[in-house]
């Protein structure tokens, strides 16, 4: 619990004038569930490809189990399912190629346990990607973000644009995945009554800056109002000044 899984220190970004990333700095603990909101364009997809070793840092430094995850991406994202709002999987695949494909990759795959999840999620292995709703597409990618049974799961807006049916099946799956000893869960969300439901640790971002790093229980402590814990989007609105469930967060 004391080695923190991921590790940003005074991390910034810029993209040609505007700054994505203004001196970020994070330390996150291995076995929690990190819930990251902020409004569109607040820096959170930035960060999440820093995770990822999608964007080198441009300043500052960004650790994933101790590792740079531009010069080691191997090492690293064997260890870590991802699931993106786009979603973006082979279309011309059927479902039990793309496991069989994914699997490939994943000494750690678990055969057992995407085998159910995928009768959970109802996903027929003879179905064409291409042919699936934009639900089930979320399903099949999370099934191959978590068969390899990941110590970090990374959820960048997992359930944008779904049902409540589906979101409820993917808040379902991160339980079962953090419920085994040690996993951590970092996810990105604009639906705070989902971050509420699931994060243990909340962090607000705007333009770029962390405004609030802290555990869900110390959040609702802080900010109390005649006695009574605020509502996360209340939070938000104090912090940032603007309310969060109205706007188009990504």
């Amino acid at each position: 619990m004391a080695d923190p899984v991921i590790q940003l220190s005074s991390l910034s970004r810029r993209f040609g004038q505007k700054t994505a990333l203004d001196d970020v700095t994070l330390s996150l603990p291995r076995g929690v569930v990190y819930g990251l909101v902020g409004a569109n364009g607040a820096g959170k997809t930035t960060i999440i490809r820093h995770i990822l070793g999608l964007l080198r840092a441009a300043s500052g430094t960004v650790r994933v189990f101790g590792m740079d995850p531009v010069a080691e991406p191997v090492a690293v994202l064997s260890r870590v399912g991802y699931l993106s709002e786009e979603n973006d999987l082979p279309a011309w695949m059927s479902v039990g190629e793309l496991i069989r494909y994914t699997r490939a990759f994943y000494p750690t795959w678990d055969d057992g346990y995407a085998e159910e999840l995928r009768r959970a999620f109802g996903l027929d292995p003879s179905a064409r990607i291409r042919d699936l709703s934009r639900g089930q597409k979320a399903r099949a990618g999370l099934i191959v973000a978590l068969a390899h049974r990941p110590e970090l799961l990374v959820l960048d807006e997992p359930s944008s644009g779904l049902d409540p049916i589906v979101r409820r099946d993917i808040l379902g799956a991160v339980l079962r995945t953090i419920a085994h000893e040690g996993r951590t869960v970092f996810f990105s969300s604009h639906l705070l009554d989902e971050v509420e439901e699931v994060a243990d640790h909340v962090i607000i971002i705007s333009e770029g800056r962390i405004l609030l790093s802290a555990p869900l229980a110390e959040v609702r402590e802080r900010h109390r109002v005649d006695g009574e814990s605020l509502s996360l989007d209340a939070v938000f609105h104090a912090l940032v000044g603007t309310p969060a469930s109205p706007l188009p967060l990504g």
